[in-house]
């Protein structure tokens, strides 16, 4: 059954939950925001990005297809048409980062969009829709701290640091739409317990994206 509190409350607590405190940046991202990042993890980072965003689209067209009659199914749709347009922004931060060291799939970088393939198929949509809405606003922070370093430091243009503008945006708008999306009943108990599992584990293989980058050789 729906749960006393309405969804836009749950959705908050839930971001609040699962996001990492500011100070527990990646180290990569506190790198770069004190001006001592290498080029070449982000060359690296734009090269397996290439496979994580044709990974996800993929990933949340499924899921759109799963509640296609319900309004969440044009909330992942349009999820996937944002990943379109990221993946358009990609080639100008490429070749201003430079060559990739290495452009095979890292299993530390790939976790992430395998286990949002693996919710696909086998996790609960609103349950989905909730633990992504609180894993963007963390990816959006490290993708703004990215931007600005990268002015600051490196003299990046508007066109080198679209990539990380287009996913620094507030998920403010984003959380309300997936509100809309789900309805003000609210998410029932399994539901809500679900998105805190998806959530940790979401959070859990984007610090393994970032790690692995940061170890890089």
């Amino acid at each position: 059954m729906p749960s006393d509190q309405s969804i836009e409350h749950q959705l908050r607590d839930l971001r609040a939950e699962l996001t990492p405190p500011g100070e527990d940046q990646p180290a990569l991202v506190r790198e770069f925001a004190t001006g001592r990042g290498r080029l070449g993890a982000l060359a690296v980072l734009a090269a397996q990005q290439e496979r994580i965003i044709a990974s996800d689209r993929r990933s949340l067209l499924l899921l759109a297809t799963r509640c296609a009659d319900e309004p969440l199914g044009a909330w992942f749709a349009g999820l996937a048409d944002g990943e379109s347009a990221a993946l358009r922004t990609l080639p100008a931060l490429a070749a201003a980062c430079g060559p990739a060291t290495d452009r095979e799939p890292l299993a530390g970088c790939q976790a992430y969009p395998a286990y949002l393939a693996w919710l696909a198929l086998n996790g609960r949509p609103p349950a989905v829709a909730a633990a992504l809405v609180a894993n963007f606003t963390a990816w959006g922070g490290y993708c703004a701290a990215l931007a600005g370093a990268l002015r600051r430091f490196h003299g990046f243009d508007e066109e080198a640091c679209a990539f990380f503008d287009f996913f620094a945006q507030p998920a403010t708008a984003l959380e309300q739409a997936a509100a809309e999306a789900l309805g003000p009943a609210g998410l029932t108990g399994p539901d809500l317990a679900a998105a805190r599992e998806y959530g940790r584990l979401l959070q859990a293989y984007e610090g393994l994206f970032w790690s692995t980058l940061a170890e890089l050789p």
